[in-house]
């Protein structure tokens, strides 16, 4: 494979069939994955913690909400929280606001593309899976314009196809995949060490996050 570049971060945004494809993709990345993941899901604001403990059971790697002022750190995968926007700033720490809704959301995924972009400018990943509205093409548009690297779910493989299919109106991407096709194309394009990753090494990693995690 020609692109050789590390990247620092990986972005994602979802709305409807997001829980679906998110299930089965996050839990594909390995325990040391040496680059964070932020996520928009389009969820109620009214939703409990209940998809934040189910993914991070499921999960080789942490998965928490995002923390307003927390610096992010590689190897956890971070949630918007319900009804806040998630942001990253230039020190690459996270805030959280209550601003108007945009595209008709709070979380929004553009919010959290666009400010992303300019935290990490070329060295960010921005992937837009299934769902139902046109939120996150601007932002994709922006990582791409900031010179990051942009994938979107093949609008065939997506539960719901609308928002692919308005990222790649917006957007000519640099990958078109399948969600079992995602993760693996990841990994061969920066953490080599960890896709010669065994299932059971994935397993220690998996046990050694729970050992260590803070309690609570």
């Amino acid at each position: 494979m020609s692109n050789q570049k590390t990247y620092e971060a990986i972005v994602m945004g979802t709305s409807a069939g997001g829980l679906s494809a998110l299930k089965k993709m996050l839990p594909g990345f390995p325990a040391d994955f040496p680059c964070p993941v932020l996520v928009v899901q389009h969820i109620s604001p009214q939703s409990d913690s209940y998809l934040i403990k189910m993914l991070d059971e499921l999960c080789p790697m942490k998965v928490k909400e995002a923390v307003d002022t927390e610096q992010i750190e590689s190897g956890t995968i971070y949630f918007a929280p319900p009804d806040y926007h998630l942001l990253v700033e230039t020190d690459r720490s996270m805030s959280l606001t209550v601003d108007e809704k945009v595209n008709y959301s709070r979380p929004s995924i553009d919010v959290l593309f666009e400010t992303a972009a300019e935290a990490y400018g070329e060295n960010l990943i921005g992937i837009i899976l299934t769902g139902a509205n046109a939120d996150g093409a601007v932002g994709l548009l922006k990582i791409k314009n900031y010179g990051g690297y942009t994938m979107v779910q093949d609008p065939n493989d997506a539960e719901n196809a609308v928002m692919p299919e308005k990222a790649m109106r917006m957007v000519l991407p640099d990958q078109v995949l399948t969600i079992d096709e995602m993760v693996p194309f990841l990994l061969k394009m920066n953490y080599h060490a960890s896709e010669k990753e065994s299932p059971d090494q994935v397993d220690q990693g998996k046990n050694s996050k729970k050992d260590n995690s803070d309690p609570g």
